[in-house]
């Protein structure tokens, strides 16, 4: 029996993006593997406190360090401790968050890493974080034995800028869940209630407030709009990350207070009923990994809007209108059009259901554990 330790840790600390694919990709990986040995780790939580594991042969590990520290320790003061130190001797260790941290001689590595935005697009980055990541993701990817990309897009990035073989990465699309469906009105109204916009015609965008989302334009782009008559508003579900003085200055300049919803973080509870609920999804994102909403708000029935960009075409197919983020009039035309044309509102929604069920956890799953044989037997 193989023994797998798995990086827990983005599913327990953090709540979307990088933390639900890992909670994601673990949970159909129970469902589907009861044979091999899974250690799931978990940095700077204690024992007591983890939930139940998903499945019989999965087992906790974990420490009171951080992963800041263990940063510090690993990749700042380039201190060799082993990660078996704290998961116990395994056959293979699964990075699931850009970085690989020091293993073992004879334990096989597997590294995920989910975009390169910190070089594609630097300035939506802190400069502290770059400088990290600029240090210990090419050193990551160099010392893998494999590596996990979340879409093509990805995989030519750390192809071209890290002059690695095609062979030694492998492309996984994250899925969608079963819970992103359409809903009744009653299950929409009541989450809608909660976060105040149940009376309100809104377009949605998910994802941490950050410049590289690219909410400033969308808010310029619904000025453009609410002068000519709109009565639109805009909800963002997502945490406060980083430099986002530049979206609250747009906010203010625009004159939209009125009209923009911060709702900060938002239960994957009530997603499927925000999605439900909203006019269009917008993720005109400047540069993406992969882009999960596109999926969930299709999956629920919901119109999108995406850009033409990154791995954005990639994800949303035919399905989604496809739009130059750096123009706010594209931004704009495109909200109108759907507006104002019902038959295309209903082609992308049909389109959107069919494109979003190729995507499943499942398939995922069945891929990943293939890697993982392919990488023992190795």
């Amino acid at each position: 029996m193989a023994t797998i330790a798995i990086d827990y840790s983005p599913a327990y600390a953090q709540t979307g993006g990088i933390g639900r694919y890992t909670r994601e990709l673990t949970r159909a990986l129970a469902r589907l593997d009861a044979d091999s040995d899974y250690r799931l780790f978990v940095a700077g939580a204690a024992a007591a406190a983890l939930p139940r594991a998903p499945g019989a042969n999965f087992r906790w590990r974990s420490t009171r360090l951080s992963d800041r520290w263990l940063a510090r320790i690993w990749q700042r003061a380039r201190i060799p401790l082993p990660v078996e130190t704290f998961v116990g001797a395994v056959d293979l260790y699964h990075a699931t968050d850009f970085v690989l941290p020091p293993t073992r001689r004879q334990t096989r590595t597997l590294l995920t890493v989910h975009d390169l935005s910190f070089v594609r697009v630097p300035e939506a980055a802190s400069p502290a974080l770059r400088a990290y990541l600029n240090a210990a993701v090419p050193a990551s990817i160099a010392r893998a034995d494999h590596i996990l990309a979340d879409s093509q897009a990805t995989k030519d990035d750390i192809c071209a800028l890290y002059h690695t073989t095609e062979r030694k990465i492998s492309v996984l699309y994250s899925g969608v869940d079963a819970r992103f469906q359409p809903l009744d009105a009653a299950q929409t109204l009541a989450a809608l209630e909660k976060y105040g916009l149940s009376q309100k015609r809104y377009l949605l965008s998910v994802g941490t407030v950050q410049p590289r989302k690219n909410y400033s334009r969308v808010i310029q782009a619904l000025a453009q709009l609410r002068a000519g008559g709109s009565d639109l508003h805009y909800a963002i579900a997502g945490g406060k990350g980083w430099l986002e003085a530049e979206m609250q200055q747009t906010i203010a300049r625009t004159q939209m207070a009125d009209s923009v919803h911060l709702l900060g973080f938002v239960a994957d509870a009530d997603l499927p009923a925000l999605y439900n609920g909203a006019r269009a999804l917008l993720l005109p994102s400047l540069y993406e990994g992969f882009g999960l909403p596109i999926l969930e708000a299709m999956a629920c029935g919901t119109p999108v809007i995406t850009s033409s960009i990154s791995s954005l075409p990639e994800v949303a197919g035919d399905a989604a209108i496809l739009v130059d983020p750096y123009a706010v009039d594209a931004i704009a035309d495109a909200i109108a059009s759907l507006e104002n044309d019902g038959d295309l509102r209903a082609r992308l929604i049909a389109a959107g259901y069919q494109r979003a069920a190729h995507f499943t956890w499942q398939r995922a799953a069945r891929q990943l554990k293939g890697i993982y044989a392919r990488l023992l037997d190795s």
